[in-house]
Order: C-alpha cells, then sequence, then structure tokens
C-alpha cells in the first residue's frame, strides 16, 4: 500500500536565501550533471515514473526538501516537523583556508557552473563590487595556524580512494588509470549507473588544505555526509595528491581586502541570509531580510520561483540547478504536505529515513534495501588474500538487517562517532564516523526496528559453575573436546589458525548476548551465506555451552588464550587499554589468597588483600604472570612482575580510640569486625571500588594513578550520629599517625598519596 496519494499540482515557491558556499566531496572522475545529486533520491526515487508513481515521488520530494535545505528558509508545519528536520549547517570558519579569491567569485556566481551536481543555488545577482566586497569577507576567514602534512604518494592516494570505500559515493577513476582490485581481468569494467557525488572543488584547493578537510571533514560539514574516514596525516596527504593529479597547485596567499571591504561583506552575507546554511564561528550583522513564506502557504503557479527552470534576470528568486524529476517531486512533496496529516513515522522509518540521508545505503543493505551497486563493489577488496575464499561477506561491507539487535549501544556508539569499532581488519573497506550529533538519535529506533519476533534468553550471569570461563576455554579452542573456534576466529592479538574472519576479544562489549545465542544455533538463518557452521545443531547442552563460551569471551581479558593459539610469555597480563586499569583474582605473594591485583597502563600497580582487607602491596613496572593461577592445580602464589615493590604496614586503616595518643589495636580483618563486600568496576574510567564495612560504617576505596604514585580517596558513611564517634584513620606510610574522621551529613571524605 502507497504512503501518499498525493494529486498533481505545481507549486510557486517564494525566494528563499540560501547558502553562498559549498565545499567538495571526494572523488576523481570528471562527471558533469545538470541538477544537484542527493545520493538517497538518485538511488531510490529518480527513476520513479512520473504519474504511475507519484506517492513514491512525493517521499523523495519529502527527502529533497530536508536535503536541499528548502526547510530552512520556508517554515515547515509543526505536525511536519520531526519528519522534515533541519541539517546541520556546513562551517565557514576557515574558509579563506581552502578556496582563492577567482574560484570563490566563480562559485558564488554560478555554482551549478562552476561545480556541477551541487545542490547549491544561484542566490547571489549583485553587481560586481558587492561580490568583490563579499569574497574579502569570506576570504578573511582563515586559521591562525596552517597545519603541515608530509610528502604525498599519488599512487597510494589512488589505491586508497578505491579500496576503503570512496567510490562508493563518488566516481572511481576511468579503467586506464585505475583497474578494480576485484574486477576479471581483460572483461570491460563496468561504470557505475547512479549518479556519483560530485567533488569539483576539490581542483581548487591548496594541497594543504584539501588534505585538512579529508582528514577532518566533519568540521566543515556539520551534517554529516561527507563522514570521517579516520584519515592519518600521510594518507589524507595521498589522497589530496590523487584527488589533484594534473592540476596545477594552489598555494595559500593572503588577501589585500582592507578592512572596509571585509566588514562591507559581511554585511553582505548577513543581507542574503548565508547564515540560514552556514556558520562562521563568528557573530554576523543582525540584517535579516524578510522571512519567506511557510510550506503550507507557498502558491501555486507552475514553474516559476525556486523551482523555475532557468534562472529569472533581474529577480532575487534562488535558482536550484534541478532535474524534471526533482522538479516534479518537490511539487508533489509540498502539495501532500499541505492537504495532509503526517503519515505514521515508526522506527523502521525513522532508521531508514537515517539511513538514506547517510547514504549508508551507498555500502549497506538494509531489509532488502540498498547495497552496493555492483560497478562499485569491484573496488572492494582485502589485505589478505586467504578472506577471498570468504566470498562476499569478507570483502564487502555487512547487511544491516540485524545489526540493531546485534550491537550493543557501546560498540554503535564506536561504530557511528567513536574511536575503533572494526572488527574486520583483512577488509579494506571502512566504517566512516558520521558525529554523534547527526547519530545518537538514530541507535534507539534502530534497536527497535530490528528487533526479533521470536527472541531468544540466555543467562549471562556466569554465577553457576557450568557457565565458568574455563569449559569456554575448551570449547573456543583447538584441543580435544573443542569446537574449533578458532580455525577461523582470531583473539586478542593472535591470528586464526585458517580463513580470518571477525576477531572474538571485544564479543561480550560488542554484540547483545542474547544476539549471540541466536547466531550460534542457527547460523545460516541469521546471517545468510555466511561459512560459520552450525556446530550446536543436536548438541544436548547447546544452551549451556553457548553461555559458558560467552562467560569465557567476557572475562577474555583476565583469561588464558586457548590451546592452538598460546605461545611463551602469553600469561604475562599486560594492562594496555587507555586510560582504564585490568582488574585480576588470584593467589599473590604479599597479599594472600584472595587478592585483588589492580594493574595501570601507566605501569603503577597495587594489590588489595580482600581476606585481610587491607592494601597489602604496590609495584611498578611489568604487571604479573598469571601462568600459576591458570594452569597450576595447586595455584602457587604469582609474583608481582616489577620492581620498586613497596609493602604496607600490617594494620587495618580504622578504629576507635579515646585519644589519637592510645595504642592503635593490633587485630586485623574478619577478627576486627571487618567484612569484605567485594567491588564494582566504575562505567567511566573502568576503575575498581572496593567495598566493607567495620561497626557501622560502610567503607568504598578507590586507588588510581597521580604523578608519580598512587592517589587513594576514602568514602566513609556513617549509619547513624552513635557510629560516627571517636573514630581514626591510619595511613599506609610508615610514619602514618592516626588522625581523627571529621563527619558532614554522616559522610567523611579522605585522600592519601602513596609514593614510592
Amino acid at each position: 500500500m502507497a504512503l501518499f496519494s498525493p494529486t498533481a499540482a505545481s507549486v510557486f515557491l517564494v525566494p528563499s536565501l540560501f547558502a553562498c558556499v559549498a565545499l567538495p566531496h571526494m572523488g576523481k572522475a570528471a562527471e558533469t550533471h545538470a541538477h544537484g545529486i542527493v545520493p538517497g533520491f538518485e538511488r531510490f526515487y529518480a527513476a520513479a515514473e512520473m504519474e504511475i508513481d507519484a506517492a513514491k515521488l512525493t517521499e523523495g520530494g519529502l527527502l529533497l526538501l530536508q536535503e536541499m535545505n528548502c526547510v530552512t528558509c520556508h517554515a515547515v508545519p509543526e505536525a511536519w516537523q520531526e519528519q522534515l528536520g533541519q541539517r546541520n549547517k556546513l562551517s565557514l570558519e576557515t574558509v579563506g583556508d581552502r578556496l582563492h579569491r577567482k574560484e570563490l567569485s566563480a562559485f558564488i556566481r554560478d555554482p551549478a557552473r562552476h561545480k556541477p551536481g551541487t545542490l547549491m543555488p544561484q542566490v547571489f545577482h549583485g553587481d560586481e563590487a558587492t561580490l568583490g566586497n563579499l569574497v574579502s569577507y569570506l576570504r578573511s576567514l582563515q586559521s591562525a595556524e596552517k597545519k603541515s602534512y608530509p610528502q604525498a604518494n599519488v599512487e597510494e592516494g589512488r589505491t586508497l580512494f578505491h579500496t576503503i570505500g570512496c567510490v562508493a559515493c563518488h566516481a572511481p577513476a576511468s579503467p586506464e588509470s585505475y583497474q578494480p582490485a576485484e574486477a576479471v581481468p581483460g572483461m570491460m569494467v563496468e561504470k557505475p549507473r547512479v549518479p556519483s557525488v560530485p567533488i569539483r572543488l576539490a581542483h581548487d584547493y591548496p594541497h594543504r588544505a584539501l588534505a585538512e578537510f579529508l582528514q577532518a571533514p566533519l568540521k566543515v560539514r556539520h551534517a554529516g555526509r561527507m563522514p570521517d574516514f579516520q584519515l592519518t596525516d600521510q594518507q589524507a596527504s595521498n589522497i589530496a595528491a590523487y584527488l589533484q593529479e594534473g592540476i596545477a597547485p594552489r598555494e595559500w596567499y593572503k588577501d589585500e581586502a582592507s578592512g572596509a571591504q571585509i566588514e562591507a561583506g559581511r554585511k553582505v552575507f548577513a543581507e542574503q541570509n548565508c547564515v540560514a546554511c552556514h556558520d562562521t564561528g563568528k557573530t554576523d550583522p543582525a540584517l535579516k531580510p524578510e522571512p519567506a513564506k511557510a510550506l503550507a502557504d507557498l502558491k501555486v503557479k507552475d514553474g516559476a520561483g525556486c523551482l523555475a527552470v532557468q534562472a529569472e534576470p533581474h529577480r532575487t528568486n534562488p535558482h536550484y540547478p534541478l532535474s524534471e524529476k526533482q522538479r516534479r517531486a518537490i511539487t508533489l512533496a509540498l502539495q501532500f504536505i499541505q492537504n495532509n496529516m503526517p503519515p505514521a513515522l515508526d522506527d523502521a522509518k525513522r532508521s531508514d529515513r537515517f539511513l538514506t540521508q547517510m547514504n549508508c545505503y551507498a555500502c549497506h543493505e538494509w531489509q532488502g534495501k540498498g547495497g552496493l551497486e555492483k560497478a562499485r563493489s569491484q573496488y572492494f577488496t582485502v589485505y589478505e588474500p586467504s578472506a577471498h575464499s570468504l566470498g562476499e561477506i569478507g570483502i564487502l561491507p555487512p547487511k544491516l538487517n540485524h545489526a540493531g539487535r546485534k550491537l550493543t549501544r557501546y560498540w554503535m556508539e564506536k561504530l557511528l562517532w567513536g574511536e575503533g569499532g572494526g572488527v574486520r581488519p583483512y577488509m579494506t573497506a571502512r566504517m566512516p564516523k558520521f558525529g554523534k550529533d547527526n547519530a545518537e538519535s538514530f541507535i534507539a529506533p534502530f534497536a527497535e526496528a530490528c528487533k526479533s519476533p521470536t527472541p531468544v534468553t540466555m543467562d549471562t550471569s556466569g554465577l553457576l559453575r557450568h557457565q565458568r570461563a574455563a569449559y569456554g576455554r575448551t570449547l573456543i579452542g583447538g584441543g580435544e573436546g573443542s569446537l574449533g573456534c578458532i580455525a577461523c576466529h582470531g583473539l586478542k592479538d593472535r591470528k586464526s589458525l585458517g580463513v580470518p574472519v571477525v576477531n572474538l576479544t571485544h564479543t561480550a562489549e560488542r554484540l547483545q548476548p542474547e544476539y549471540f545465542k541466536e547466531l550460534l544455533l542457527n547460523p545460516q538463518a541469521v546471517q545468510p551465506g555466511t561459512l560459520m557452521p552450525p556446530l550446536f545443531m543436536g548438541r544436548k547442552k547447546a544452551d549451556i555451552e553457548i553461555e559458558q563460551l560467552w562467560t569465557y569471551l567476557k572475562e577474555i581479558d583476565q583469561s588464558p588464550l586457548p590451546e592452538g593459539l598460546l605461545a611463551v610469555g602469553d600469561y604475562e597480563l599486560k594492562p594496555r587499554e587507555k586510560n582504564k586499569p585490568m582488574v585480576f583474582r588470584t593467589f599473590l605473594e604479599g597479599a594472600g589468597t584472595e587478592a585483588i591485583a589492580i594493574g595501570f597502563p601507566t605501569e603503577q600497580h597495587i594489590a588489595f588483600d580482600s581476606h585481610e582487607i587491607r592494601w597489602a602491596v604496590a609495584w611498578k613496572g611489568r604487571f604479573i604472570d598469571a601462568m600459576t593461577t591458570w594452569e597450576e592445580r595447586a595455584m602457587t602464589p604469582a609474583k608481582p612482575l616489577g620492581d620498586e615493590l613497596l609493602t604496607f604496614p600490617l594494620h587495618m586503616p580504622f578504629a576507635q580510640l579515646k585519644s589519637n595518643g592510645e595504642p592503635w589495636p593490633d587485630g586485623y580483618g574478619e577478627n576486627a569486625g571487618y567484612a569484605f563486600k567485594g567491588f564494582h568496576i566504575r562505567k567511566a574510567d573502568g576503575v575498581p571500588v572496593l567495598s566493607y564495612t567495620i561497626n557501622g560504617l560502610k567503607v568504598e576505596e578507590v586507588v588510581q594513578p597521580r604523578g608519580e604514585g598512587l592517589h587513594r580517596q576514602i568514602t566513609l558513611h556513617a549509619k547513624d550520629s552513635a557510629a560516627e564517634k571517636n573514630w581514626y584513620f591510619l595511613g599506609l606510610s610508615k610514619d602514618a599517625k592516626p588522625l581523627p574522621l571529621e563527619w558532614k551529613n554522616g559522610t567523611a571524605t579522605l585522600e592519601e598519596q602513596i609514593t614510592w
């Protein structure tokens, strides 16, 4: 059933004064377009028949109203505001670093001629002097410091551009200058049919400015339509050189414009309402034109105003480079908005809208829609030749059919705007970043839209013996009783024994446990085309074994590698994750049989004796060798591997005394009234918070690096005022003196610096 049933109509758009400068997308081959390119419209709506597919064209028109920023100047009816949201602005804060006077003038005067395929309308109608002032102002918008880039390698840039994913949106080079990695030798290279996003302005940039834009596009294009591919300085320099191959080099220079010309240009910028689509990082004059009519008030007049086929001389209407199909789609969309309430916007439609606007469909398929165009998929390849045996699953970006219920929110954030997230290092394609402001609202509805109609349940507590990590380690390995998972999957820094597929190190952070179980129980149903065999089919204890695997992967940071991947020295624990410690429970020399060792990447470590309930030892350098803990039945106490071992005095931290001159009690642990209550890990920084009680007090302790030592912070809570009386604290240094506790609203706090 069609979502829309609009009638034919023509609409007159009153003047809407749009942006004045657009910036480049990546791309190389010259493609000329008579109309602005909106990828989602070209892919899914441009082929619609004018009259037969009016409902489909209407949907495409709603997309164009947003992507062409019509809704920035023309107010949207209240009922339609959720469906017709505005794009984030494009920054001109450093445009003077990127475009010279001549190119700025040419682009502002006639955007579509200078950059075929641009969405920038022809909006400027002033004389040359006024244009010169505007350009002087824009040229004045420059960064204080100019970043330098290493010498470029054009061939490496050419390869990067064609293999990391740029060609999913942008035109690949001609077959004469670059052969697709996966093309059959000797056969004609298929050309993309879907129009590519234009890149003409890349030719106008100085090399340094283009490299800087490629490395951090979200700083300029806030809307995320050009995402961040996490390029290094060298990679950005290489791709910039490739895009400018054969173009005379442009160097940055400083204009000689006067302050008066720049100020006059600022006023033109305001009068033209450029701030509707652009920000400059500056406070521009508050000169605003008459507001454009609301979408609901636009009058019908065929082929006039913003929808005119030709620019109208001596008029101030913006002229958009529209195709006949785009013009028709916008007309139908406006007519529908004026005569109907918006259709229901459920989670699936919200998800589809995001995937369309961000052009995720250029790489990914979701619910039968999108996916790499065949002609563009020829350019995606792998770093490891053995991955070719996986077929398309090993080369192309994955389908997203279950991704909303597959990935945790934490991992979705890493993928969409955070650091890391990639688990297929054998693929050349990269997952780019779209920015938190653009992508955060996508995660929740996408998770709902991907829910399974028959969800599975899974116990992830790890409390029952059948869920112990040791059994999972056996199952995942390559020895007796194993399932041989390591034949394809790597762990930590170890590659698989055979064909490389997803590394399992971050499984518990990355996957929802229910999806993990769903996949293992029936791989082909969940991920059609996968080479993963149905290892658990027919196994009587499949549920238990899957939970054992999950527990092992959940505790992988403190567990040994499975048989088949172990090597000499693998038992040494090395806290490496940035700003987060490693917590390891073991028998530890100097800290007893119930030690909690905490290792920091800064190579400052400390251990808590949870039996005696006290800090026992601290050291620097290497952390711990876990071999005896993991492999010896007798569990010989492990030893701190570092040096500068610091052993703390054997006394308890708190005691009730009549005065600070009274001797400190000799008892410790449970004999002194202490009871250990465990610990929890702070989400923000991964630091453990240890808890214990003593005679009506609840105590929480945190130790973390500070300078050359460790900083200890203690918080105490008294159950009532009577419990606060006569308490003293004795620190860890050998010359520490008892200090009386100072209470405020039932809470006392203490700090201590531990030094070597």
